[in-house]
Parts: structure tokens; C-alpha cells; sequence
């Protein structure tokens, strides 16, 4: 039977809803069971990398106390989170879904950070804890009786493929716009992203050691450095004068120091040396006069191609470069090797009149920046005191004395207060020393963007900066143009006896030879902005004062002079304006007798109220 056109057209209008229906019903089953699938592919990314990201403090703690097999089975571990979290986000769904538009950035992001895990965990940490096995601390340090170099040159290339592996996954974190993606996506990613930068950084770091060291400690034939000790009790901007010299020769990893000599016994030069016109109008044409006076400048480059200059023409021995360290440092060391027993003759008998036989890590300060003077009248015999101390305590060194790890540290921690620098004349040398503090300089890589420098040059011609004690903080402040404005506070205080006059050598008080009077300390107090900013304004004890105004390197430099007698405190206050660079300000400081965590203060926030 014919069925009528309006019953045929019916019938296909509803066979035409039911597909239309189990269409959407099975594209509702698809999308249900993929967003379930992809739930889940999430829940075990997030759960494998938080479980990676767990294992990271033990293996810091198993590389840096030497337990090479412990971190090699932690990384394997890891790699196998790594590895799971990198399958789930590689997953054609999850791939899929990534290319979306709207949200498949955030998928896209999540996979990122999987991969970026997985590559740093198999071409980073994987090598690096392979070498950690082939190396030992003891073998970073020089000996008297020489080094194998070869396992760190041989460490050197795998440790440069692992920081350009996981710089590569850094620059791709740093690709991804984080204004595109869900809060919650958002914020893990930034994370990612600093970790991964902090790591990158760390292992460049490790790179250039490793391409460096070898070379340095005199793995392709002797090096001869200029050995230089800083007297932080006659202030200069880098530390302190420097009190004795010696030439240190690395040959094969083998360390021996020559004869000690002293600042004052390489004499005046003449003509005087070159130096740079900005630093000459600042500090002086004694920067290249006098040795004593080469570190009148912060910039510790500059010091230290003076110095090697002036001792070559001085003694016709030709140095590589310029090493030098304080006393405190060489406490740092002392602290590692344990005590040393004075044991040359002449010391043993400078030594009868009150000074200790045995030097640790909590008498050698006082001892060489104080008391010697105290105990020994002749300049002469203080310098060769201080010089033979020098020899005792890198005798121990170079004799293996010690725990090598705890003499890393001790370096370490002298490094990074800019007690120990290192300068190489060799210029693909100094290019890569110059990213670091260990290079001393003013400018260049190693430095911040918004830094603050603080330095102090003696001008009482004595020692008597070792009872001095100074502070410096930074004071932010808001202004209406758009720039920050930051203040420079340094306070002094000479701590020295009331009748210091008479109670101190005039060694110590410099006898009022320069013009000033004994007791009193004399400081060139010398503060450096970050590039483009201004020196505005100088108060000292509250009041405007006049001040010398320069240039070096780009950067603003202030300079006063601060004059205080026994018991008298100054506090000084360098405003810089005009300041773009919008990152955390940071403040370098002169090396002195003090602690440095009590000498630099917490920077001052400002306060700003948003304009109505």
C-alpha cells in the first residue's frame, strides 16, 4: 500500500532526529570519555612530576656529601617518574586536544613542562652524576706532590652537553606566554620556568669550571700567579693594602709558594703606570704608583693588571694572573685544615713576644691585623710575620691537610664575600672569570642590574680600620615620575680604645703622619648606582654635604670623607635617582674584619600609596 507523502516525510524527519540524537549522544559518550581520559592522563602527569620534584633535595644532599651510587639510583628513580609523566602528555589524545583553540594552549604547556622534565633528568642529571662518580673532592684542590687533571678535563665535555641540554629546555619554558593559560596551569609553569633558569645557571657555572680549572691549575704546563693578601685592617676598596706577595706555581696540579715579598719592596713606580682616565680622576694616578695603592679601586681587574705590571717590572718574573684572599678567608681555610703549628725558626722566634705558636680559624684575624702590631715594632719584621703565616697556612693546604670538601666550602664562602678573586691575564680566561664575583669587577656580566656598591679607602695611613665597624643598607623610596629613587645609609663607628692615642702603636694610629690625629680613622667612603641612575644628593651626620661626583664604567660614584675619633659614630647617606632597572636591588660592600651578614642590612621597602 502507498503510504501518503506527508506520512513518508514524517517518517524521515524522525529517522533524521534519531540519528541526530545518537549523534550528539555518542559525541557526548566521546567527549565524556575523553575529558575522563584526559583527567586522568593529568592527575598522572601531575602526580609523576610532583614525585620527580620530591627526590630532588635527597639528591642534592647525596651529590653534595659524595655518595655517587646513592644519587645514580635516585636519578634512576626520577628519570622513571620523568618518563611516565613525558608518555601521559604525549599521549595522541592529549596531542590532540593541545591543538585546540582556547584551551589547548594549557594542554600544550602542561606537555612542555613533561618534556622539558624528562630531557633534564636524561641529558642533565644523568651525565652529571656519572662524572660526580669518575671525580673526588680532594681531586679540585692543588698538592704539593701533584694531580691528576685528566678525570675533570675528561668530566668536562659531558658536563658542557648536560648545561646546553637543559638550557635548551629552559629557552623553550621561556617561549611560552603565561597570559594565555588558566591560573591554575599558569602558575606551575612559572615555577618550571625559575627552577629550570636556576638550574641552567648552575650548570653553565659547572661548565666553565670544568673547561677552566685544568688549564688554570696548570694542566698544559706551570702557572705562575701573583699571590696577594689583603690587609683588611688599612681599608682599600677590594678589601684591604696589600700586605704580602708571594708567586704561586701550579704545575700539573702540583702547588708550591715561592718567596714572600711585601708592597713596600717593590717601590715606587716610575713613570707611573698607566691607568684608565676615568679611574685616575676617581682614586688617583697613585693606582699606578704604588702597590699599596693598586686596589684604591673596587674594580678588582684593573687592580690586579696593575699589580702583575708593577711586578714585573719590579722583579722580571712574568705571572699569569693574580690571586688574592684576606685573612678572614685564610680563617675559612684554617677552619677546613684544622690548626697549624708555627714551626719556621725566624716565626718561632717573632712569635716569643706574645703571639700564638698555633693559628686556627677563630685567632689567625686578630692576630695578624691586630696583634702583631701590637707585639712586633718593625714594619719590616710584621710584613715578614705575616708573610710566613702565609706560607705556613698554604703548606698545610698543598700538604693535604684537612678535609678537602670543608676547604671547597671554605673557598666558597670566601668567593661569594669577595674575600678570594682571581684575575687571568689570558683574555679568553678573564672572559669567562668576568660572569662571576670571583672576578671582582664593577661591571660586565657579574653584575646585577640595579646594583649598589659600597667601598672604603683608608686615608689615615695606619691600620686602624680593624676597629671599624660599619654598616650599609639600601632604602627604597617611591617617586612621582615614574623612576625609583634609592638611598645609600652607611654608618661608621670607630670602636678603637678612648686613649687609643697612646695605648696603640703608631704603626696601628699612623702617628699623625698624614695629618690626622692618632686615634683617629680617616675613610674615603665611595658608592657606586646602577648604569643610567644619578648621585643626587649626600648627607653626612644629617646634613647636606659636598661631594665629588663621577663616572666609571657608565655607573654614578659618590665619594666623601668620613673623619671619627675613639667612640665617634657618622652616618652617611648617598640618594641615587633616576633609576629604570625595576629588578631587586642589590648592594656589594669593601670586605672588612666584620661578618658580612652584619655589615650589609636588609634592604628598606618602600612604601608606596597608589595615587587616587
Amino acid at each position: 500500500m502507498r503510504i501518503p507523502d506527508g506520512a513518508a516525510g514524517l517518517r524521515r524527519r524522525r529517522r533524521r532526529r534519531l540519528i541526530i540524537a545518537a549523534s550528539v549522544a555518542a559525541m557526548f559518550v566521546v567527549t565524556l570519555v575523553s575529558a575522563v581520559w584526559l583527567g586522568v592522563k593529568a592527575e598522572t602527569i601531575k602526580s609523576e612530576l610532583e614525585a620527580a620534584t620530591q627526590l630532588i633535595p635527597q639528591l642534592k644532599e647525596e651529590i653534595s656529601s659524595d655518595q655517587p651510587n646513592a644519587a645514580a639510583e635516585t636519578v634512576l628513580v626520577l628519570r622513571s617518574h620523568t618518563a611516565a609523566a613525558r608518555e601521559s602528555a604525549g599521549d595522541p589524545l592529549w596531542t590532540l586536544a593541545s591543538a585546540l583553540p582556547g584551551l589547548g594552549g594549557n594542554f600544550g604547556a602542561v606537555a612542555e613542562v613533561a618534556r622539558s622534565a624528562d630531557d633534564v633528568a636524561n641529558l642533565g642529571l644523568s651525565p652529571l652524576v656519572k662524572v660526580l662518580g669518575s671525580l673526588e673532592w680532594d681531586s679540585l684542590l692543588p698538592r704539593n706532590s701533584g694531580r691528576s687533571l685528566e678525570p675533570l678535563r675528561k668530566a668536562a665535555p659531558s658536563v658542557s652537553s648536560a648545561a646546553h641540554a637543559v638550557r635548551v629546555s629552559a629557552e623553550r619554558l621561556e617561549s611560552i606566554e603565561l597570559g594565555s593559560l588558566l591560573p591554575q596551569i599558569a602558575e606551575p609553569v612559572l615555577r618550571a620556568k625559575e627552577q629550570l633558569n636556576a638550574v641552567t645557571g648552575a650548570l653553565d657555572d659547572a661548565a666553565d669550571a670544568s673547561q677552566l680549572a685544568p688549564v688554570m691549575l696548570g694542566a698544559d704546563g706551570p702557572r705562575n700567579y701573583l699571590l696577594m693578601i689583603q690587609n683588611n685592617a688599612e681599608a682599600r676598596a677590594s678589601g684591604g693594602i696589600p700586605g704580602a706577595l708571594a708567586v704561586l706555581t701550579v704545575d700539573k696540579g702540583k702547588l708550591t709558594l715561592g718567596p714572600q715579598s711585601s708592597a713596600g719592596s717593590v717601590g715606587v713606580m716610575s713613570p707611573t703606570l698607566t691607568v684608565d682616565a676615568e679611574q685616575r680622576q676617581i682614586y688617583s694616578t697613585r693606582i699606578g704608583k704604588y702597590m699599596q695603592d693598586v686596589n684604591l679601586t673596587p674594580d678588582f681587574p684593573t687592580a690586579a693588571a696593575t699589580a702583575q705590571a708593577m711586578w714585573e717590572r719590579k722583579t722580571k718574573q712574568r705571572v699569569d694572573g693574580v690571586l688574592s684572599i684576606d685573612p678572614v678567608a685564610l680563617g675559612y681555610m684554617l677552619e677546613a685544615t684544622g690548626p697549624i703549628k708555627i714551626s719556621q725558626p725566624e716565626l718561632v722566634a717573632l712569635a716569643g713576644g706574645g703571639l700564638p705558636t698555633e693559628l686556627n680559624g677563630k685567632n689567625v684575624v686578630p692576630t695578624l691585623l691586630s696583634d702583631v702590631y701590637a707585639k712586633i715594632e718593625q714594619p719590616k719584621l710584621q710584613d715578614a710575620y705575616f708573610a710566613g703565616v702565609a706560607q705556613e697556612i698554604f703548606s698545610a693546604l698543598s700538604s693535604g691537610k684537612g678535609d678537602a670538601k670543608d676547604l671547597v666550602k671554605g673557598l666558597a664562602r670566601g668567593t661569594s664575600e669577595g674575600r678570594v678573586l682571581l684575575w687571568s691575564s689570558a683574555p679568553n680566561e678573564q672572559g669567562v672569570l668576568a660572569k662571576y664575583q670571583l672576578s671582582g669587577s664593577v661591571a660586565g656580566p657579574s653584575i646585577s642590574p640595579a646594583q649598589f656598591g659600597v667601598y672604603f679607602n683608608d686615608g689615615t695611613g695606619a691600620k686602624m680600620d680593624y676597629y671599624v665597624k660599619r654598616t650599609a643598607q639600601l632604602v627604597t623610596e617611591c617617586t612621582d615620575d615614574g623612576y625609583v629613587r634609592v638611598k645609600v645609609r652607611v654608618t661608621s663607628t670607630n670602636n678603637a680604645p678612648a686613649d687609643a692615642a697612646t695605648s696603640l702603636p703608631s704603626y696601628v694610629t699612623g702617628g699623625g703622619v698624614f695629618g690626622v690625629p692618632e686615634g683617629t680613622v680617616q675613610t674615603n667612603i665611595v658608592a657606586y648606582g646602577p648604569v643610567q641612575s644619578n648621585v643626587e644628593t649626600v648627607y653626612v651626620a644629617g646634613k647636606k654635604s659636598a661631594f665629588a661626583s663621577h663616572r666609571h664604567s657608565g655607573r654614578p660614584v659618590g665619594s666623601v670623607t668620613v673623619r671619627l675619633g675613639p667612640g665617634q659614630s657618622s652616618t652617611v647617606e648617598f640618594t641615587f635617582d633616576k633609576i629604570v632597572q625595576h629588578t631587586e636591588p642589590q648592594l656589594s660592600v669593601t670586605p672588612t674584619v666584620q661578618a658580612l651578614k652584619d655589615v650589609v642590612l636588609d634592604t628598606v621597602p618602600a612604601k608606596c600609596v597608589p595615587a587616587a
